[in-house]
């Protein structure tokens, strides 16, 4: 019984990690990449019917743990009129230094090439005493052609 106990630990363990390296591996495969002094995004726009999918990774690069993160996209026409808005919420998850995790935010309309799409980032950060920062960043970047 000892022994099965012990190769599911092993599993389990082998299964976390291989997901660890997958998401790594996604930041750097990425075609589009964000960075900044606490965090790094990398992604990729998809188009899925009349809609649009940016799906990706955010590495946390400055703090010991970061909770609440939300990534807000915004796609913006060439007017300046915001088309459509969509967050999604890490919020199941702490991250920590150097650690990455996966987002995916599905956009209700089908943004052309050339849309720009505004990127907005939240979280707490902590290096593990009291307190901690709320922190809000944002960019701008310009959908590729697809």
């Amino acid at each position: 019984m000892r022994k099965l106990w012990l190769f599911l630990l092993a599993a389990i363990r082998r299964g976390c990690a291989t997901h660890s390296e997958v998401n790594r591996e996604r930041l750097a495969s990425l075609p589009q990449h964000y960075s900044q002094f606490d965090m790094a995004l990398a992604w990729e726009v998809k188009p899925a019917g009349k809609e649009t999918v940016v799906q990706g990774v955010v590495k946390n690069l400055r703090y010991a743990f970061m909770d609440g993160i939300e990534v807000w996209i915004a796609a913006v026409d060439a007017a300046g009129k915001t088309r459509a808005r969509s967050v999604c919420y890490i919020l199941s998850q702490q991250i920590k230094q150097d650690e990455v995790a996966p987002f995916s935010i599905k956009l209700p309309v089908l943004v052309e090439p050339g849309t720009l799409l505004q990127f907005t980032y939240k979280y707490q950060g902590s290096d593990g005493g009291e307190g901690g920062v709320n922190w809000m960043q944002s960019f701008e970047s310009v959908v590729p052609g697809l």
